[in-house]
């Protein structure tokens, strides 16, 4: 089981950790990790994993083993690993992680200034998309960009706290989603709130307050069938 240290600190860009086994497809088990593992739309997290001795393990990608507790990670082919028990450090892309970050939180905003079921999205470097259950169409791209460009500049602070799996299922309409649920499988929930503006499950990585996301354009708006449509953002 792998303590996920990103889930109380987004920020965190280094740590040290030990090895607790090597998957039979050559994937590190860390007793704790920075590592954000793919999961609800966001890819895994790139980085180094350093050994004891200094040398440099490449990781390509971070995944959830099919247990969930575990999170598998992925080496570049032909790194050196490291021995189960050793102690290691590890480094993330950070870059990458905060373009992310931004992304994934603005996504967030999306999904208020468009208050329409969700039924699909993804986060990538520095853009993303969510899909949204319109029965209308008629969309307009600077509308959307002005109802964002508002909330970032409120500067509103972004917190998580938990909840129990029971208080989720008794409060069904947190979850905007209709395709990806929030993560399960310890007994409770995290959510993210947005001051004022925004609440929902959500096991991803943010940014501390709207105003560190930027300017926020959106760079296509696509017909994806009768009532689904397609909202794609980028950071200016």
């Amino acid at each position: 089981m792998t303590e996920f240290l990103f889930r109380d600190d987004a920020y965190r860009r280094e740590a040290t950790a030990h090895v607790l086994g090597i998957s039979e497809r050559g994937a590190i088990h860390l007793d704790r990790t920075i590592f954000y593992a793919t999961s609800g739309g966001q890819p895994g997290d790139s980085g180094v994993i350093l050994r004891k001795d200094g040398t440099p393990v490449p990781i390509a990608t971070a995944v959830y083993e099919a247990d969930k507790l575990t999170i598998a990670h992925a080496p570049t082919p032909g790194a050196a690993l490291p021995e189960v028990g050793e102690k290691v450090s590890m480094t993330i892309d950070w870059d990458k992680r905060y373009a992310r970050m931004r992304a994934h939180t603005a996504l967030h905003l999306l999904s208020v200034a468009l208050p329409f079921p969700v039924t699909g999205g993804s986060v990538g470097d520095g853009e993303g998309r969510l899909d949204f259950d319109i029965p209308d169409a008629g969309l307009d791209k600077a509308e959307i960009e002005a109802r964002i460009a508002a909330m970032v500049a409120q500067d509103a602070a972004v917190t998580f706290r938990w909840i129990t799996d029971a208080e989720l299922d008794a409060n069904p309409g947190l979850v905007k989603t209709m395709s990806v649920q929030p993560p399960r499988g310890q007994g409770r929930v995290r959510l993210v709130e947005i001051a004022g503006l925004d609440l929902q499950p959500c096991g991803g990585t943010h940014v501390r307050a709207t105003g560190e996301i930027g300017k926020v354009v959106v760079t296509g708006i696509e017909k994806k069938g009768k009532q689904n449509r397609r909202v794609r953002i980028a950071l200016a």
